[in-house]
Order: C-alpha cells, then structure tokens, then sequence
C-alpha cells in the first residue's frame, strides 16, 4: 500500500492550495424542509409537516465545489440557472462563498433545479424535484463553450460532473475535453448511464460499479471480471486512467501503463455515503493540481470519501482533517 509521509501530504496540499478548477456540470439546489408532524391530513390519508425550519444547500455540480472549497481550492462553476427565484438563491450564495459567478448562464427556458427534502418528526417523509432534463438547445451549449473558452487559460483543470439533466451533452463535451487537452488541463469526470461512453480522452474517468455495469451490459461479481471491465474502459475511451468506485468494497484504479490498483474502503463507521461520489472527484482533481501520480490522488480521494461517510448528511471533506486522518489512520489498512 502507498504511504504518506507529512511531507509528502504537506507538499501536495500546498501546491493544491489555491487552484483554480472549473466545474461544469448540472447546477442544483437541495431544499431541506424541516418540521413536525402532529396528524393526518382529512383530505389524504397523508401527513401534515409543520415546518419549522428551512435551508437551502448546494447540490448538483454545485456540492463538487463546494468540496473544493473546503480543500482550499478555488472552484469555477459552469452551468445553467433558471432565472427564477431559486436562481437568484444560487447567485446569493455564490457571493456568500466568494465563489466567482464568470461561468454561470441564466436562462428563462428552464428553472433551476431543485431537490426538495421534507423532513419530519426526523424522518424523510417525501422529495420533490423540480427540473427539465430534456438537452440544452444549442444555443445555450455555446455560451457554455465561450464561458469555458473565457477562463480555461486561468484554471489548471476541469471537473465534469454529469446528473443526466440536459447540461452535460456529448458534442460539447467532445469541445471542452479538445480544449483542456490543447491548453494542457487535467480533466475529470464523474459520468451518468446515458452519456457514459462519450468522455474519451481525459485524465480520468470516475464511475461507480453499477454505472460501470449498465453501460457495458456486464454483471461484475469477482475480481477478474472487474479487471475485464477496467481494461475495457480505459481502451474504449483512451483515458490516462479509470478509477471505478465500489461502494463498500473500496475503488479500482486503472492506468493506461496496464498498472491495476485495489484499493480498500478509509470508512471505519459508515454513516451516510450521501455526497461521497462528489467528494472523490472534487479530492482527485484538487490532489492531481497538486502535483501528485494519480494513484496519490486516488489515495487521498478514498480517505476523503471516507471522513464524509462517517457522517449523516451532505458534508465537503476539509484539507486539515484530510491530512490529519490520513496521518493517523494510513497504517491502519491493508489494501
């Protein structure tokens, strides 16, 4: 198993510290109602929530930044709003964050997306979502593009971020991956079923195991096979390197010199794995900025996805308590 050494981690947060990293994706809102319930409505056999709380987080691409946040870099967001209530909310607290606003596109063809929580007596009574997921019009997809064209030279890399609800679409990708890749940018990316194949030529390629087996119409139940699909992956799209998180069961790591790495879960009590997709990718690219291989990276990825599991709730991981309990638990695991 790798191993940090004080230095090590010192050095790579330090050179990370600061970086200027896009993140374009689908934007959302997460809504969290709180309340109480005391009886059940006469008109439906449904409860009544007295809500006596409201918060409003960032959710989407949106929560990927604010992970980056928390790791001391600086995340550049590029995505659709509705010009609409909840936009103004996400612009608010944009400028709450001092986060820069260069690549955020209002639009009144669609509303923001939001994830609506109902929550009470504790429990999670009901969500309710209000987007479009139909595709951007083409219109919109090249402001996209000049919005990335307008920065891409202050950044050192690109997060992708795909939710499937009409942002992420393959020509445009196809655009910005040509255009990290000539301007010398890292890029990353955390895929959805229906795009999934249409990321090639990045640095690396994030997917969960069930996403890995609805896109190849593989059931991956041992080693061997998931090995088959790694190396599947990695020549299909001709990436730098596949990373595919297993849940429980850690990651894999596949790198295009044929280097296979297994790496086991930094969880030592599961919470709630809520948002630990987001922190890997936000962690991966914030380590890679920092000078580090890609498997120091995944490395650090996994013990971040690690502290935020061991909570409840959607929380960014922080770059003092990622060293700190890398530090301290690192020769606890075996990979």
């Amino acid at each position: 198993m790798l191993r940090f050494t004080e230095q090590r981690l010192r050095e790579i947060t330090e050179k990370a510290t600061g970086r200027r990293i896009i993140v374009f994706g689908d934007l959302m809102v997460d809504e969290y109602l709180w309340g109480e319930v005391t009886r059940i409505s006469p008109e439906a056999p449904v409860p009544i929530v007295n809500i006596s709380q409201e918060q409003v987080r960032f959710g989407g691409a949106a929560n990927v930044a604010y992970n980056l946040l928390g790791l001391t870099a600086v995340p550049v967001l590029v995505g659709v709003i509705g010009k609409d209530r909840m936009g103004s909310i996400f612009r608010e607290m944009l400028a709450e964050k001092q986060l820069p606003s260069d690549g955020i596109v209002e639009t009144s063809d669609r509303p923001t997306t939001v994830k609506t929580r109902i929550i009470g007596n504790d429990q999670h009574i009901a969500r309710v979502d209000k987007e479009r997921t139909d595709p951007l019009s083409p219109e919109l997809q090249q402001e996209l593009f000049q919005r990335v064209l307008n920065i891409i030279d202050e950044v050192d890399a690109i997060i992708i971020q795909d939710y499937n609800k009409g942002v992420v679409q393959p020509n445009l990708v196809a655009r910005i991956i040509d255009l990290a890749n000539r301007r010398g940018k890292f890029v990353t990316v955390d895929p959805k079923f229906e795009n999934f194949l249409s990321f090639k030529n990045v640095t690396v390629f994030k997917p969960n195991i069930k996403e890995t087996e609805e896109a190849l119409a593989v059931r991956i139940h041992d080693e061997a096979e998931l090995i088959r699909a790694g190396k599947r992956l990695l020549k299909e799209l001709n990436s730098q390197a596949v990373l595919i998180t297993r849940g429980s069961k850690g990651m894999a790591l596949f790198e295009s010199d044929g280097q296979v790495t297994l790496v086991g879960t930094r969880a030592r009590k599961v919470a709630d794995v809520s948002g630990a997709g987001d922190t890997v990718i936000a962690t991966l690219t914030y380590a890679l900025c920092g000078s580090a291989s890609v498997k120091e990276a995944v490395y650090l990825s996994n013990f971040a996805a690690g502290l935020v599991c061991e909570e409840v709730g959607v929380v960014p991981v922080e770059q003092d308590k990622l060293v700190r309990s890398v530090l301290r638990n690192q020769n606890d695991y075996d990979d």
